[in-house]
């Protein structure tokens, strides 16, 4: 009876310490590498008039190095100018409580591409970017959600709202990037 007891005292306890189902976008792993990356997510999204912009994350672990891939999409019928990172670019992140978490970059420079769809009569500028985190911003990131978001691009910076629950236009689904690295860190490690 008391083995019974203790049975059922003890399963709640081994339900709340599985982990997260994680869906992975890539993974590989051989004698002398490990990657594996979580898939894309939207962070921020505005549709004004005929220009979108759209802020997409995945997180990526390159041998136990937890990188966060950034995507900065536009599109419009307008000319839209060239964004570039460099060596110096950083992500900024507000936390709920209160606490500022820098991200760095991980790569030299690189700006965006120019694409135009014809038959939509659209620009679209696509740029690409790595932040590396830092042991005490990835574990302040486990615990708060985000509520702001400064980029530091080459020679500009730009600040942007970070939804508890985002009505996706384009995706046509309810998001919640705020909770981002609170759902999905634990996936990359």
């Amino acid at each position: 009876m008391k083995r019974l007891l203790y049975i059922f005292l003890c399963l709640p306890l081994l339900h709340f310490s599985q982990k997260k189902d994680c869906i992975y976008d890539f993974e590989e792993k051989t004698d002398s590498t490990y990657i594996k990356a979580t898939n894309e997510k939207l962070m921020y999204e505005k549709v004004f008039g005929n220009s979108k912009e759209f802020i997409q994350f995945k997180l990526i672990n390159n041998n136990g190095v937890p990188t966060l891939s950034f995507q900065f999409i536009q599109k419009s019928q307008d000319f839209i100018p060239v964004t570039c990172f460099n060596n110096k670019s950083k992500i900024i992140l507000q936390l709920e409580d209160g606490k500022i978490v820098s991200l760095i970059s991980g790569i030299d420079e690189v700006c965006s591409n120019l694409t135009y769809i014809d038959s939509e009569k659209s620009n679209i500028r696509l740029l690409n970017g790595y932040f590396l985190f830092t042991k005490p911003n990835y574990e302040s990131l486990k615990k708060s959600r985000i509520t702001v978001m400064r980029v530091h691009f080459a020679g500009e910076s730009k600040d942007y709202i970070i939804s508890d629950e985002l009505q996706s236009e384009i995706l046509n689904q309810t998001l919640k990037p705020s909770r981002y690295f609170i759902e999905n860190l634990e996936c990359i490690e």
